[in-house]
């Protein structure tokens, strides 16, 4: 049970509140007690109950503000509304708003699946006195203790062992389970006190609590289906409350927002399922978690700034969009939006834009230097606004490498094939407009052959030089003077017949001595 006292007011406003929700089928009006003759003539207006209750409450006018609101709840269906009503009435008792004459409304809600009514009356007795208000939360906390029968002592203390149980590794995930099981928990000098209903409860040495620290969580397999869950929930939550709500309910996690209310800086997440804290930017950034648009208008977004980018800089590439786009944890590519999972075509124009100046960029890595290589450049790889390409002011030390490279090449008289040689370089011959140009893809460069004083004349065909044919050998002749002084024409020795096999050998070319020993003869044996 719980009871939650709301923000006072000096015109009644809470009345307006609910009656807006009467109005739109969210909540009815189940009692409505000493109000005059208000209501009698048919159901009051807004305009009537409320001035009502300012004209009641002004018998006391060193009260500024004294509208008295409260929501009674209860855990799911436990109570009915018949239960409810009835402890409402004892609340109000205890509380000192049940004397006779005091007006107040009571309105039944049904926009939540818990069971709740909501309590509007004034903080002014009938006899005009100021009902009193010192401490409020906590007597309000205590009277439903004493309603309910309940030991608080035991629940802190069970509340406390149960919160041992869980792993944390700092004093804000510890204060985080608290948080969750509806404390208030804070440290100073030294001390932890544990406060509930408004009043502090319980204080403990901080060093207790540190005794209790264990390694933080890093089951990752564990982060990725909180993620994943999360980020379905969120996009079918209205809003932070409610998207709380449908977590502890069905998973058991109660998110634990860090600063301001209507501005958190970050979040614990208490898995009451598996006793553990885990710090919310380990698993969804505060900002995403809390980003209750649907899918499609995120990828609108998207899309929108994708544009102001094209705006801003006309020439902006895929590479640099992804590095503005890394903060959105989003991406683009060939022209399609990817975003947590899902994807959507970009519109055309935007498509065509960025993959031009994709090419453009790779245009400008040649290092153009004239409007001819630019324009060449632009034809090659179909790029249809020439003027958006940036001439280079100055060529790269690989430029002026690969030009005397060239120049080694079509100086070289041996070089039969000029093109061949320069494609066994990388750089394939692309003529334009009559000029002549080197192109290397891989190594991004560019050569206007004529401009560096290359003689393209060189890259037809060169006729072969005709090489001298090796005349026929006529067979050697050997004179001898053996045989009684008589020469002896000895031709094809193979054949002659003349002489032994041993003789043969003794006439061949090296087989004893050397080639002038030979032909003069002096080896010759007989």
């Amino acid at each position: 049970m719980i009871a939650t006292i709301l923000p006072r007011s000096a015109d009644f406003h809470a009345v307006g509140y609910n009656e807006h929700k009467v109005l739109k089928g969210l909540a009815r009006l189940i009692e409505m007690r000493n109000f005059g003759t208000i209501g009698l003539a048919g159901k009051p207006t807004t305009e009537e109950l409320t001035g009502y209750l300012r004209k009641y409450s002004s018998t006391n006018s060193r009260i500024r503000k004294s509208q008295f609101h409260v929501a009674v709840s209860c855990k799911g269906r436990e109570m009915t509304e018949s239960e409810l009503l009835d402890f409402a009435h004892r609340y109000l008792k205890e509380m000192g708003y049940a004397e006779p004459g005091q007006p107040w409304l009571i309105y039944a809600h049904h926009d939540t699946d818990n069971t709740h009514l909501h309590i509007v009356t004034s903080r002014v007795a009938p006899d005009g006195r100021k009902i009193a208000h010192s401490h409020e939360r906590r007597r309000s906390q205590e009277v439903i203790d004493r309603i309910l029968g309940t030991d608080r002592q035991k629940k802190i203390a069970d509340d406390m062992d149960a919160a041992r149980q869980y792993t944390f590794s700092s004093f804000a995930q510890f204060k985080a389970i608290m948080v969750s099981m509806g404390y208030e928990v804070y440290q100073k000098e030294g001390k932890v006190f544990i406060k509930h209903g408004g009043k502090v409860q319980r204080q403990i040495p901080l060093a207790e609590v540190e005794q209790l620290f264990k390694s933080g969580y890093r089951e990752r397999t564990r982060c990725r289906q909180l993620r994943s869950i999360f980020k379905k929930y969120r996009d079918v939550s209205g809003g932070k409350e409610e998207l709380q709500k449908e977590l502890k309910e069905k998973f058991g996690i109660s998110l634990v927002f860090l600063g301001r209310k209507d501005v958190p800086y970050g979040y614990m997440i208490v898995d009451h399922a598996h006793r553990t804290v885990i710090n919310g930017a380990r698993v969804l950034a505060t900002e995403e978690l809390l980003d209750f648009a649907t899918p499609e208008q995120r990828f609108a977004r998207i899309e929108d700034y994708i544009d102001r980018l094209l705006t801003l800089n006309p020439k902006i590439t895929q590479g640099e969009i992804f590095q503005k786009l890394r903060k959105q944890r989003a991406y683009i590519k060939n022209g399609v939006i990817h975003f947590d999972g899902q994807a959507r075509p970009l519109k055309p124009f935007m498509a065509e834009a960025i993959d031009r100046n994709n090419r453009i960029r790779f245009i400008e890595m040649f290092h153009p230097a004239t409007e001819a290589e630019r324009d060449l450049l632009c034809k090659i790889f179909k790029v249809n606004r020439p003027d958006l390409v940036e001439l280079s002011g100055g060529r790269p030390q690989s430029h002026t490498d690969a030009v005397n490279r060239l120049h080694e090449i079509f100086n070289d008289e041996n070089v039969f094939s000029v093109r061949n040689a320069l494609h066994e370089e990388g750089f394939i011959i692309r003529e334009e407009a009559g000029a002549a140009y080197a192109v290397n893809f891989g190594s991004h460069i560019v050569i206007d052959l004529a401009a560096e004083g290359l003689d393209t004349e060189r890259l037809k065909p060169q006729p072969r030089k005709q090489q001298p044919r090796p005349q026929k050998q006529q067979p050697r002749q050997i004179h001898s003077t053996g045989n009684g002084g008589k020469k002896m024409h000895l031709h094809g020795l193979k054949d002659s017949g003349a002489g032994s096999h041993a003789e043969k050998r003794e006439w061949e070319v090296g087989s004893k001595g050397g080639y002038d020993d030979i032909d003069d003869g002096r080896n010759l044996k007989r």
